[in-house]
């Protein structure tokens, strides 16, 4: 195995658990940042990523990507980046797979009606949430709420997209129990996590996109990177079928942009002349990222998205639907909270806390059992065949 880089991020230095004496190091076979690996896979927020949206509504097709999917190909691209670095690819592996588990049912959709349901209790944010679900919500252990991850894990999910000057309620309250230095960069390995889901919604979108016929190839051609790459692809195999090469667009694609990561990743720490992880948090910038080349071609990529997918017509049909789901829920709970589960209701009626125990139920939703319960409680919904 190669040895970790100076600047890598090493378990048994973990500033350690908020519950228990565990300061890292190894407890059988794993160590400390594998178990909080095993933590997150083991749980149930993470198994329903199974049935939670990325771009399309979970339940629309088998073949397209959803949360647990997505968050599979984050991890596997950021392992190999960390591995290639010699960061810890323990530690990267977990903050993939974890960083997606507190997004509300129907995505960013979800999301921004939970918001505004949830506008009178501090609102929603998804990353704060995340740590909400994996510090307190999760309650698979007897003597200690959440999965008692160490605190390399929760600053990296904190902070995996750089420091956070202006914390959500939900994130203010973690850090006031168990302070994760919020105004600091994190690890190069959040900073991978963070790159790596870029690459990966980039690239598998462009899969699913083309899957669904959203968009055609000739129009993704106008894009640069993407015409690029695929003249690249065409000369190397040029009597296969174009439909036989999406597959192989894709796959060059990432490896692109890894290699441009990598490149860029060491070019800045060598300039910034880190040499422990704590160099990395104190750097003042991100230490890994594109090229500013690459930067630049991966942003018009991104406006292609943006108007041929996230934004198309059927997509954006079905994300109205799925919105009205989350408010209508969020407004028959918020009036009657004795239509939630009885674990879930607030014991004192504050409204605020009212208004945040409807929101953590609603979060943990997949998109099907929303919709089921949308159906049961208040009625109707105007959704595609097969919902």
């Amino acid at each position: 195995m190669k040895p970790l880089a100076d600047c890598a991020a090493d378990p048994a230095q973990s500033r350690g658990r908020l519950h228990g004496d565990s300061k890292g190091g190894t407890r059988g076979p794993r160590d400390a940042f594998q178990r909080d690996r095993d933590r997150i896979i083991h749980s149930v927020p993470f198994r329903r990523l199974r049935h939670k949206t990325q771009v399309f509504i979970a339940p629309d097709g088998d073949h397209f990507r959803v949360r647990l999917t997505h968050s599979l190909e984050v991890a596997q691209i950021g392992r190999v980046i960390a591995r290639s670095l010699g960061l810890n690819e323990d530690l990267t592996e977990a903050l993939c797979l974890a960083h997606d588990i507190g997004h509300s049912p129907f995505g960013h959709s979800g999301e921004d009606a939970l918001e505004e349901a949830l506008a009178g209790a501090g609102g929603f944010d998804h990353n704060a949430n995340t740590i909400r679900v994996l510090t307190q919500l999760e309650t698979p252990y007897p003597l200690h709420p959440g999965l008692n991850l160490t605190w390399e894990t929760l600053e990296g999910l904190a902070k995996h997209n750089g420091p956070v000057a202006h914390a959500s309620w939900a994130l203010a309250e973690a850090d006031a129990e168990f302070s994760l230095d919020l105004l600091t960069f994190p690890s190069l390995e959040a900073q991978i996590a963070a790159i790596a889901d870029d690459i990966a919604y980039d690239n598998h979108d462009i899969d699913d996109g083309l899957r669904s016929g959203l968009f055609t190839l000739e129009e993704l051609l106008t894009v640069p990177f993407v015409a690029r790459a695929w003249r690249a692809v065409r000369a190397r195999y040029p009597d296969v079928s174009e439909s036989r090469l999406h597959a192989e667009l894709v796959r060059d694609q990432i490896g692109l942009m890894v290699n441009d990561v990598l490149a860029e990743t060491q070019r800045r720490v060598a300039a910034a002349g880190v040499e422990s992880v704590d160099d990395i948090r104190a750097a003042g910038v991100p230490l890994a990222g594109f090229s500013a080349a690459l930067a630049a071609e991966e942003r018009q990529l991104k406006r292609f998205l943006y108007a041929h997918m996230y934004n198309a017509p059927p997509v954006a049909a079905v994300r109205v639907e799925a919105q009205k789901i989350v408010t209508g829920l969020a407004g028959a709970y918020a009036a009657d909270p004795f239509l939630l589960p009885q674990d879930w209701r607030p014991v004192d009626g504050d409204p605020v806390a009212t208004l945040r125990a409807v929101g953590d139920f609603i979060a943990g939703m997949t998109d099907r059992y929303a919709i089921r319960q949308y159906r049961e409680l208040i009625g109707p919904i105007a959704l595609p065949e097969g919902f």
